[in-house]
């Protein structure tokens, strides 16, 4: 079963994917074709957003990663990024570095924000399969939202979390958090010596 959030539709079955998607784009603000076709791509807070390269390798992992949204409900707010962050690393990203990249970011917020449900959302996500192992075609937009659900296993009760899974959860905090500390910690080392080689100029 999907989880419910408030403001967040629930994709019917019978759905035809092609459809859910437009009603997915206009539910979370974005462009018409979800900036798939935009240089540029906005990521942060409503009042401090960074440009980021629409790169060819964010926008491959980015269509399926709309898809899972559909087919998960998990919705375009932080701590929906942050589940379905979690949902993905959880049965991994295969070759979508992009997809690997982000979805630690997200998930690091998600440690912050939400932690309970991002275990959830990890605990689901062992037990369901995604679309970076498989890929999935434009052509296939065509069949309905419950095709994809059982697809991905989506109808499957997941079961309590095991030790071992507890473990993996733990091994990607750990990476999701160095990623971070070292997002930070080379600009600031870039800063300060530019600082210092400044500072010995001026001598």
């Amino acid at each position: 079963m999907s989880p419910r959030h408030r403001d967040f539709p629930v994709f019917p079955d019978s759905l035809p994917l092609i459809d859910a998607r437009r009603q997915f784009f206009v539910a979370s603000g974005f462009d018409k074709d979800g900036g798939y076709t935009k240089p540029l791509y906005w990521l942060g807070l409503k009042w401090l957003k960074v440009p980021v390269p629409n790169t060819a390798g964010r926008l491959r992992a980015v269509r399926l990663h709309d898809l899972h949204h559909i087919a998960t409900g998990y919705p375009t707010t932080w701590r929906g990024e942050a589940e379905i962050a979690a949902w993905e690393l959880a049965g991994g990203c295969g070759r979508y570095v992009a997809a690997w990249v982000l979805n630690l970011y997200a998930f690091a917020v998600g440690l912050l924000i939400a932690p309970r449900a991002l275990w959830q959302a990890f605990v689901r996500g062992r037990w369901c399969r995604n679309l970076y192992a498989s890929g999935f075609p434009e052509e296939g937009l065509q069949a309905p939202v419950g095709d994809l659900r059982s697809r991905l296993g989506l109808r499957r009760q997941a079961p309590a979390g095991s030790t071992r899974m507890a473990l993996a959860f733990l091994k990607t905090a750990a990476a999701a958090l160095s990623l971070c500390a070292f997002t930070v910690a080379v600009p600031a080392a870039f800063t300060a010596s530019l600082l210092l080689l400044l500072l010995r100029r001026a001598k």
